[in-house]
């Protein structure tokens, strides 16, 4: 099936082909979340799933989910298309799907919230029901100051600080490479599987199941994210000890003030590597983007990595909206 044709919009594939036309529209947009980016899309999204077309000049992005369609952001756009490209948006999966509660659009920025809503109060924390459409906030986006995470300063920061010269002191042959596809591939999934076996073996059983789950996608966005490395305007570090690979990281710009951390993943059985590879990460982003903030993207909803977050004292937290149709 090479297009999904619904009314008379043409819904294309969301491959690599379309990273040229989101771009575009992204950089209309200029926002600082996470989701907003094509690698970040792209590499959780199969070939299958994902499809995209233009709707009243703005990129629109869509996931097949079971067979019922729905949006995994906003459209994609100059301010003043963005109102009715949704309600065209809405229009397009309300004529696909069996029922109109599976129609929504995911990830909204507050910035692209405007006619959906005559105000936002500040602090709301579930359901704005204006118009025709329910507004949910959901998740928010971890952004820190760069130089904070690189410094690492005052007394927020001492437990960082201890575990790093730790780490240092007892792995002095450490040593960081920038991640090359053909070069560490092999050894990043080796990793992956390595910190999956450790992560289970801690897990309370009733989290088993989700854990899994979760699982099965991450492992296919890493897969997608390595095979697709070169095209993706990515960057990534890779950490090595005694020749064993021990961590990785991945990233991107998001605009020109803000980087984010895509995914990073590290052996557990090594104390203070997550916390010194994030911040070896955090310079080379700064350096090569010129960015002065880094997104870590959200928490998905769980306590401990919330926590974890929390705990590098973040700059902002731009929460992300849900709408949905009365």
């Amino acid at each position: 099936m090479s297009t999904l044709t619904i009314n008379s919009y043409s819904l294309k594939h969301f491959n690599l082909e379309a990273k040229e036309v989101m771009d575009h529209y992204l950089d209309i947009i200029n926002v600082d979340v996470s989701d907003y980016t094509f690698a970040s899309n792209f590499i959780w999204l199969s070939s299958a799933t994902g499809f995209y077309t233009i709707v009243n000049d703005t990129f629109c992005l869509f996931i097949l989910n079971s067979g019922e369609l729905s949006m995994l952001l906003p459209p994609l756009g100059s301010k003043e298309n963005t109102y009715e490209a949704m309600l065209q948006c809405f229009e397009i999966m309300n004529a696909h799907n069996t029922n109109k509660n599976y129609s929504k659009i995911e990830y909204v920025h507050e910035y692209l919230l405007e006619g959906f809503v005559d105000y936002l109060e500040e602090g709301t924390q579930i359901y704005e029901m204006l118009k025709d459409f329910v507004i949910e906030k959901k998740l928010v986006d971890y952004i820190y100051k760069a130089d904070n995470l690189i410094e690492l300063k005052g007394d927020s920061y001492k437990s960082k600080r201890g575990e790093i010269n730790r780490f240092k002191k007892i792995y002095p042959n450490h040593r960081i490479e920038i991640l090359e596809k053909e070069k560490h591939s092999q050894d990043v999934m080796g990793l992956f599987n390595k910190w999956v076996k450790d992560r289970a073996t801690y897990m309370p059983k009733e989290e088993m199941e989700n854990f899994f789950d979760g699982i099965y996608f991450e492992r296919f966005a890493i897969k997608r994210l390595l095979n697709n490395y070169d095209e993706l305007d990515v960057c990534g570090i890779v950490i090595y000890i005694d020749d064993e690979l021990k961590g990785f990281t991945v990233g991107e710009k998001i605009n020109g003030a803000t980087s984010s951390v895509i995914i990073e993943k590290t052996d557990f059985e090594i104390l203070g590597c997550a916390q010194f590879i994030f911040r070896e990460f955090v310079k080379l982003l700064k350096e090569k983007y010129d960015t002065n903030y880094i997104n870590v993207g959200d928490d998905m909803g769980f306590e401990n990595l919330k926590k974890v977050k929390m705990s590098y004292r973040p700059d902002k937290l731009i929460p992300k909206y849900t709408i949905y149709q009365k």
